[in-house]
């Protein structure tokens, strides 16, 4: 099991960091950026940096003067310079096209603003400064990644002119974070308005919810993955043929979780095709086919059976033959029962309808029960 960091001792933490993000000391280094209207991204950047220890008393100084910038520390989102060993991170200037995956970072293609190029170079150290962990731990590792990913890319994208998707947009997305970030610059008809009074504030949204994701994460999302892990490895335990899993707890975040261990761990051939689990609003269990990649809802491996679809309760169990059934979702992608048990036979019975159980009762691998054990055929032999 993995340490964890309390939660009280992390949001004390965070409330120092933002407190202090706008002390400045003279006489001291300094953090440089362009003056004018801010972005999302530098100040992302500027809040990183200045939530590590090296640069956590560094000046910020938002000037587009070259010989000013020239005397600063570290320079960031201006200066048309990227040159890591110079402490130079701009993304402006004409012959830039770096990302994650060609910094050989993460496996990401987004072109990175000055918040990724920070992150990219310090964002294992700020993770691991803000939960007190070694920055080489696979806790980091595994956040390091989902925070880019849930977090820095889209800044990144916004700032660099990347549509989320090709085509027209239906509306218009108005509560990003970068957007939020953008209402705190002045109005053209403000008056007596202080900048960079307004630059902090936004350095303190941005880090209330950096720092917000990031907990999240650690405390909520990464033992998930724990817990998944475990339901994989135990499989064999709910059914022989493997191809179902259960949750004890409801509301666990398992899909993304599940296709990185399959992937990881070469599970495709064991064809797990539903999950049970309990549900968070009664005592009832669900029934849910494991959709086609983590990112979809109802296009999955293998609906639950058409004759079964809209029916409830006891006119679904006299269908089905099952006891203690609740209902069948019209599309097929979920179902209920009152039972685990009855929930998990509504799973083995989909996949016999189908002609897709696996049994492996004539012979089983001696590791049958092992996480690894993907490469099994028909007969129950690994190859």
């Amino acid at each position: 099991m993995m340490a964890r960091t309390p939660l009280r001792a992390l949001v004390e933490g965070g409330h120092r960091l933002i407190s202090r993000l706008t002390s400045t000391s003279p006489g001291m280094p300094s953090i440089g950026t362009h003056n004018g209207k801010f972005h999302c991204d530098e100040v992302l950047a500027c809040f990183m940096l200045k939530s590590l220890p090296q640069f956590t008393h560094y000046d910020i100084i938002r000037t587009r003067d070259p010989s000013a910038l020239s005397n600063c520390s570290i320079v960031v989102d201006v200066g048309g310079v990227y040159d890591h060993e110079k402490l130079r991170y701009d993304h402006h200037q004409r012959d830039f096209n770096d990302t994650m995956k060609t910094l050989n970072v993460l496996d990401f293609e987004t072109k990175l603003s000055s918040a990724g190029l920070i992150y990219a170079h310090y964002g294992r150290r700020v993770i691991a400064e803000l939960l007190a962990l070694r920055d080489d731990s696979t806790e980091v590792n595994i956040l390091y990644k989902k925070v880019y990913e849930a977090f820095v890319e889209a800044v990144d994208a916004i700032d660099n002119g990347i549509p989320q998707f090709d085509g027209i947009p239906r509306y218009h997305l108005g509560g990003t974070l970068s957007n939020r970030v953008g209402n705190l610059n002045p109005a053209w008809n403000d008056e007596d308005i202080d900048v960079e009074k307004r630059f902090h504030e936004a350095m303190k949204l941005v880090g209330a919810e950096f720092l917000d994701r990031l907990r999240y994460f650690h405390r909520s999302w990464l033992p998930a993955r724990e817990l998944v892990a475990e339901c994989v490895e135990n499989r064999f335990d709910i059914d022989k043929s493997g191809q179902i899993l259960a949750l004890d707890k409801g509301g666990v975040p398992w899909k993304e979780h599940f296709f990185t261990l399959e992937k990881e761990h070469n599970l495709l051939n064991a064809q797990i095709t539903y999950i049970v689990f309990a549900d968070t609003t009664s005592d009832d269990w669900r029934v849910q086919a494991i959709p086609l990649d983590e990112k979809a809802t109802f296009e999955n491996r293998l609906p639950l059976p058409e004759t079964w679809r809209g029916y409830r309760n006891g006119e679904l169990s006299k269908l089905t033959g099952i006891p203690n059934c609740v209902f069948t979702h019209m599309t097929g992608f979920i179902g209920g029962n009152r039972t685990r048990d009855g929930a998990v036979e509504m799973a083995r019975r989909s996949l016999q309808i189908a002609g897709k159980y696996l049994d492996y009762t004539t012979s089983r691998c001696s590791n049958h029960r092992c996480l690894f054990c993907a490469q099994r055929d028909k007969s129950g032999e690994c190859s």
